[in-house]
């Protein structure tokens, strides 16, 4: 892992970019350390959504929890995959033209988690090599097929909060139900990018004991603040 940038804000947290395996990374670490880790999930464009991410972060950060995110393959400034754009695009085709897309989900998605969950994997195996990050670890966000499988096939992570604002090939329905870890799931009713009844389906398949729904009326970007606070107090109840 390797820092490229570093800087203090408000509050006694650090931010500092880094790049490991030539994929970007941003981690932020409260004044007090060792913290435990949030892993925060995002669609890409690291850039693009840096204030979304560092609000997370920053409100993490007042209750001692690290967190940290990676860019997605195919996004920001990584390598294009010409695979993914014609199954996005033919995705936002069908979806127009009311057609089936489970089989062009399974193009775009499962390729994108067999890629992007490893690289998550190497990151939190740096993270922790650090003596400012301790652990447990959770995590937090989207694209929730990368949730599911990351919280399959990683012990590490112990309590996750995702959101149910993209689409899961219905093949991961089966390793949804081998997820048992505490969850917070935040579902916006009216998101007119997702299946809402996918998301339910999915959140019903989650084989863990304790789980929540919160669902809000609104759009993708609708998420209201104190759903916001909620997230927090799940990760602060189970990490620290």
């Amino acid at each position: 892992m390797h820092f490229t940038s570093s800087q203090r804000l408000d509050g006694g947290s650090l931010e500092r970019e880094f790049t490991l395996g030539g994929v970007p990374g941003i981690l932020w670490t409260p004044a007090s350390s060792p913290a435990p880790l949030v892993l925060l999930g995002h669609p890409g464009g690291l850039r693009r959504m840096y204030p979304r991410l560092a609000g997370r972060a920053r409100q993490l950060s007042t209750n001692g929890i690290a967190a940290a995110t990676i860019e997605l393959p195919g996004s920001g400034d990584r390598p294009r995959s010409a695979d993914a754009e014609r199954a996005r695009a033919d995705l936002h085709r069908a979806l127009a033209a009311g057609e089936p897309v489970d089989e062009i989900v399974d193009r775009l998605v499962i390729p994108l988690v067999e890629k992007a969950v490893p690289e998550w994997q190497s990151t939190i195996d740096a993270l922790l090599s650090l003596p400012e990050v301790s652990g447990p670890i959770g995590y937090s966000g989207g694209v929730i097929a990368i949730g599911v499988r990351l919280l399959v096939v990683e012990s590490r992570i112990t309590a996750a909060g995702l959101f149910a604002g993209s689409f899961v090939p219905r093949s991961m329905f089966d390793e949804a139900r081998q997820v048992t870890i505490p969850l917070h799931v935040l579902l916006q009713w009216d998101d007119e990018g997702n299946d809402r009844q996918l998301a339910l389906d999915l959140f019903d398949a989650f084989g863990s004991q304790e789980k929540t729904l919160h669902a809000n009326m609104g759009g993708h970007t609708g998420v209201p603040q104190f759903a916001g606070d909620d997230a927090a107090r799940f990760f602060t109840r189970h990490l620290t």
